[in-house]
């Protein structure tokens, strides 16, 4: 009697042990189609990616790539693994170490990061307004809550551009801003407003959180309008707003010059050369990023990441506005790609 219960207390234990192994499995229904989604600056990228490897590729089905911001595709990428998560997010900035660290609470660890090209953050206005020339501290000026005057941080007092810099146009200040879920908006933080910032003797008296908070908090007053929607949205705004400033991709402005008017920072005006030279300032690397758990699972996978770093699609998508990576960076990234597939299946 002792025997049977101990037996049959040991087949309840391995019953408990595959019905865990059950429910902390993968969810997998037979997923065919690669599932891409993040940033709105690398959609119209990965969406040529994707219909080139369509072409290219007839065996796999071609992608699905869907936008929602950087922040909004490392969320999706994140929640776990199974055909019910995304396969791709694309970002226009790099993972933060938060975002590793909630991927892996929800079992992704073999995180594939892919550098594949190079894109620039422009100013931009209705195509009929006046040019604008900005410098960083300009930018801090106009956008941030409380403003450095007399050695105090007041409330920002500013209501036109010529009020900041006798330079600059003498109209109202109205900015078109990426709302948090855009990687755009920590791009713009740390290379305009955190160096507009640091203009400023005042904002050195303050310890590195509170500076940071300061020098990155928007105002509150109408005069920053911020855009949770994608590029066409911030466009549409300034059909509304002729003499607001908004904040485009560089490969969207340039499919789109004949109604806008750029702004040069700092004296450099914002070219795909420019941004291969390392001359404009507010330029940054895009990326996307692969689950490594589904090579082997979604078909095409391997073949999707690695068709975007070919020379076949340097053409397209730098015809879509793309400063590509130079041929040894590009190497480089086709090699960790390579890498990182192989290990996955050792």
């Amino acid at each position: 009697m002792l025997l049977w219960m101990k037996n049959l207390r040991w087949r309840q234990r391995l019953a408990c042990a595959a019905l865990a192994a059950l429910v902390c499995a993968p969810v997998w229904a037979g997923r065919e189609t690669i599932q891409v989604a993040g940033s709105a600056t690398v959609l119209p990228f990965a969406s040529i990616a994707a219909e080139e490897f369509g072409h290219a590729f007839s065996r796999f089905r071609t992608p699905v790539v869907a936008s929602g911001g950087s922040g909004g595709g490392l969320r999706q990428f994140c929640r776990g693994v199974g055909s019910n998560t995304i396969d791709v997010a694309n970002t226009s900035r790099p993972m933060r170490a938060a975002e590793r660290e909630n991927c892996r609470r929800n079992g992704v660890s073999n995180i594939v990061e892919v550098r594949f090209g190079l894109d620039a953050i422009v100013f931009a206005s209705h195509r009929q307004t006046p040019a604008f020339a900005l410098l960083p501290e300009h930018v801090f000026l106009a956008a941030a809550r409380m403003v450095p005057q007399d050695g105090a941080l007041v409330p920002n007092p500013y209501q036109r551009w010529s009020q900041i810099d006798a330079a600059l146009p003498d109209v109202e200040i109205a900015l078109l801003w990426p709302a948090a879920n855009h990687g755009t908006r920590e791009t713009l933080e740390e290379k305009v407003l955190l160096p507009g910032c640091a203009a400023f003797a005042a904002m050195g008296a303050l310890d590195e959180t509170a500076r940071r908070a300061a020098c990155t908090r928007l105002r509150r007053d109408g005069r920053v309008t911020e855009i949770a929607g994608d590029y066409t949205e911030t466009l549409a705004r300034l059909a509304v707003q002729p003499q607001a400033l908004g904040v485009f991709g560089l490969g969207f402005f340039e499919h789109n010059r004949d109604r806008l008017r750029v702004a040069t920072v700092n004296g450099v005006a914002p070219t795909r050369e420019a941004v291969a030279a390392n001359r404009y300032s507010v330029a940054r690397a895009l990326f996307f990023y692969v689950k490594g758990e589904h090579f082997g699972l979604v078909p095409g996978l391997r073949e999707y990441a690695a068709h975007f770093l070919s020379p076949e699609l340097a053409a397209p998508l730098a015809d879509a506005g793309l400063t590509p990576l130079d041929e040894a960076a590009r190497q480089r990234a086709l090699a960790a790609l390579r890498e990182a597939t192989e290990a996955q299946t050792r």
